[in-house]
Order: structure tokens, then C-alpha cells, then sequence
């Protein structure tokens, strides 16, 4: 049996490519923004800026770096499908799928709950609660998360190892077989 792979091509492996490489430089850009605005609130002296600080992370980090990075997965699947790259073929996509759907995880289950934290402080600091402490973990994600886009783009262009596993040739029939059997 054979099976045929459509591939994307022209304008709309154009189209879905740069989507890809929107998605992901939003992503990334979200994650510099979000790396500011930490290590702004955690440094400053100023608890005006701390607190303002913290309530923008609260309304921009969370979902619009959800949607980057699910329309980023979207498109590299459309992308690998559609290529002769696939998405299981080669370790360097696989890696780069592995580290998209991880982080879009970490989004989910670790950003999300972080950010809240750090809002429920700056709103803690703004009403003067000396007690309150920023939360630790914050410091993670604007570290984390560059780092490993960062990862992902040298694989995008770098496409090192190979095939996850080598495929077999197929078998090889001598002439004198394939006469005999006919």
C-alpha cells in the first residue's frame, strides 16, 4: 500500500508559516514583557510601581500567551503534516512539540495560579500589609519559558540529529524472483 502526504504549498504553507513565526515571536515578546515587569516589582523600592507592576501582569500575561502558544502549536502541526518534516519524524520537531505542549501546560497549571498570587500581593501591598510577601516562584517563568522558545528557535533552524527512528529500506527482490514468480 502507498501513501501519499499532501503538502502545503504556495501561498498557503506561506500563509500557515507565518502564522507560526507570529505566534511564537508574540509568545516570546509576551514573555520579555512579563520578565519586566517581575524583576520591575521585585527590585523596585517603590511599592506604587511594585503594585502596578504586578496588576499588568494580571491582565495581559496569562491568556494572550495561552493563545500565542496554542495558535503556535496549531500552526506547527499544520506545518509538520503538511511538510516532509512531520511531526514525529525527526527529533528536532519533536523536541519542539514536547517543549510547546509542556509550556502551554506550565501556562495553564503554574503561570496562571502564580499570577494570581502575585496580584493578591500587589493588592496586599497597595491596602499597606506589611506582612505581605511576594511570592517566590514568580521569578521562574520569566526565566523559564525565554529559554526555551530560545531552544526551540536554534532547533527551527539549526534541525540537528536525524529521523527519530530510521526507517528500514524496503526489501530488495532480485530480477531472476520476480520473473520466476510471474
Amino acid at each position: 500500500m502507498v501513501t501519499t502526504q499532501r503538502r502545503l504549498r504556495g501561498r498557503l504553507r506561506k500563509g500557515v508559516l507565518l502564522v507560526h513565526i507570529i505566534s511564537v515571536g508574540a509568545w516570546f515578546g509576551i514573555d520579555v514583557v512579563l520578565a519586566v515587569l517581575v524583576f520591575t516589582a521585585l527590585l523596585t523600592d517603590d511599592t506604587g510601581v511594585a503594585v502596578t507592576s504586578l496588576a499588568a501582569l494580571e491582565l495581559f500575561a496569562v491568556w494572550p500567551m495561552l493563545v500565542a502558544s496554542l495558535l503556535s502549536l496549531a500552526s506547527g502541526i499544520v506545518l509538520g503534516l503538511g511538510s516532509k518534516w512531520g511531526i514525529l519524524r525527526y527529533w528536532w520537531v519533536l523536541v519542539k512539540l514536547v517543549i510547546n505542549v509542556g509550556m502551554s501546560a506550565l501556562i495553564v497549571f503554574a503561570l496562571r495560579p502564580g499570577i494570581g498570587d502575585a496580584a493578591e500581593y500587589a493588592g496586599r501591598l497597595a491596602a499597606g500589609d506589611a506582612t505581605a510577601t511576594m511570592p517566590e516562584d514568580l521569578i521562574f517563568p520569566p526565566i523559564v519559558s525565554p529559554t526555551l522558545l530560545l531552544i526551540a528557535f536554534t532547533l527551527s533552524v539549526l534541525k540537528p540529529w536525524g529521523r527519530v527512528r530510521a526507517s528500514s529500506p524496503p526489501p530488495r527482490v532480485a530480477s531472476e524472483e520476480i520473473y520466476a514468480a510471474a
